[in-house]
């Protein structure tokens, strides 16, 4: 059965990595949704987020081969663990005018914020989960979202009590 899989990947911050892990995926035919990178604490080290579907064999494939690259440190697919994750959109709205106190309504209640606005639109940030970003986007609709762009998804593991 084909799942959504969340893989944290902890690799060594060195030119090429990124171009080797997605390589990885491409060479064999995985598709990944959206890729996320950013350093740790440790400036020599980052850590990537993807997502990709797949069923259990396909991701413990992907999983195995990503630990065989030299650069990376440690894979973890957090489909299984409680984990946190988020992700950031913008979206451009153009509202009607009788539209907009709603518009700005929404996105309070969505705890999201007005980043930039004109006479005619109105650039709007959102952080949360794939549902919440979803259930915001879907309240935008029709209202006029002329743009939307979103960050990719991160996400880290809980700690076990």
């Amino acid at each position: 059965m084909m799942k959504k899989h969340t893989i944290s990947i902890l690799v060594e911050n060195k030119f090429g990595v990124l171009s080797r892990v997605s390589g990885l995926f491409s060479g064999r035919g995985y598709n990944i949704e959206s890729i996320s990178v950013g350093e740790t604490l440790d400036k020599n080290i980052s850590v990537m987020t993807i997502v990709t579907h797949g069923d259990d064999i396909i991701v413990e494939q992907i999983t195995k081969q990503l630990n065989k690259l030299i650069d990376v440190i440690k894979v973890q697919d957090l489909y299984e663990t409680d984990h946190v994750e988020r992700e950031m959109v913008l979206i451009k709205v153009s509202p009607k005018i009788e539209q907009k106190s709603e518009v700005l309504r929404l996105t309070e209640i969505f705890r999201g914020k007005v980043v930039d606005s004109s006479q005619k639109t109105y650039t709007i940030e959102i952080t949360g989960d794939e549902k919440k970003i979803d259930a915001f986007l879907e309240l935008m609709k029709p209202m006029g979202v002329k743009e939307f762009i979103c960050s990719g998804k991160i996400a880290i593991a809980r700690e076990k009590k």
